[in-house]
């Protein structure tokens, strides 16, 4: 299977994170840290083997629960994930990790599919949900989690989310 990429109604960002590629993947892997830096993820549940419960802070307010499926893994390269909505539906991630350059670092290029190509791009960029800026921002923020233990980058992310104050929550 191919990454969902541009030409597949995809959008890309990448980050270089000062931490082993071991590190950042599991972390990453373990789905119930994606709320930690995932603007919109409120809270992740497990439902089986390879199924997530994700709880989303959608437009307007209104929480989302979505079922997220992991589709691909394979350790320290790559986790690959989906929504369980109909075919024309879903929306698509791909991350890939790999060894940066310089020693004990790791790249992280993540590809997010959204149903309907541009139409569903638009769609969402003018709810307040841009595809890209957010996917962009996520990884910034994980980058933030893994560096430093604290998100300061709260773009794209529901208001009061990342402030120190609830960070406890």
């Amino acid at each position: 299977m191919s990454d969902p990429g541009p030409g597949d109604h995809g959008v890309e960002a990448r980050v270089t994170i000062d931490r082993p590629v071991a590190d950042v993947f599991a972390f990453y892997r373990d789905f119930e840290n994606l709320p930690r830096f995932l603007g919109d993820v409120l809270a992740v549940e497990r439902t089986g083997p390879a199924t997530f419960r994700w709880t989303i802070q959608g437009p307007l307010g209104i929480r989302v629960r979505s079922t997220i499926r992991l589709t691909e893994e394979r350790t320290n390269e790559l986790i690959r994930y989906e929504t369980t909505a109909a075919p024309g539906l879903k929306g698509r991630w791909a991350v890939r990790f790999a060894p940066a350059p310089d020693p004990g670092r790791t790249e992280v290029h993540q590809t997010l599919a959204t149903p309907f190509g541009k139409l569903g791009r638009a769609a969402l960029a003018l709810v307040g949900k841009p595809p890209a800026a957010e996917v962009a921002a996520n990884l910034r923020r994980l980058k933030q989690v893994l560096e430093t233990g604290v998100v300061t980058d709260t773009a794209h992310a529901v208001a009061g989310k990342f402030d120190r104050r609830s960070a406890g929550r």
